[in-house]
């Protein structure tokens, strides 16, 4: 059974940086890609970064330059790097995976104040 199991988030001042991780059960080489994407309530998932299978990177313009995917196929994680958050990155981050199917974390909250 595939999981995703996402960690990192946490309280930060603005300014501040965190680093998500996001652990396979299975080898990430088998998806065709792995992406992170955010919610707010009320609002629609949000792609925030993205990572093909060949590492080929995909980054949105609301986050381009201070958010960075990488990933790491001997440890089945996927990352993600946010730095200089603001206010308005406040939201749940979930780990994404394409293979089969859609695959989804059970996502970590990323809270930006002061």
């Amino acid at each position: 059974q595939v999981q995703l199991v996402e960690s990192g988030g946490g309280l930060v001042q603005p300014g501040g940086s965190l680093r998500l991780s996001c652990a396979a059960s299975v080898s990430i080489a088998t998806f065709n890609h792995m992406a992170w994407f955010r919610q707010t309530p009320g609002m629609q998932r949000e792609l925030v970064a993205k990572i093909t299978n060949g590492g080929s990177t995909l980054i949105p313009r609301p986050v381009k330059g201070r958010f960075t995917i990488s990933r790491d196929v001997a440890k089945r994680t996927v990352s993600l790097q946010m730095n200089s958050l603001k206010p308005e990155d406040t939201a749940v981050y979930y780990c994404y995976g394409y293979s089969d199917r859609e695959y989804w974390g059970q996502g970590t909250q990323v809270t930006v104040s002061s």
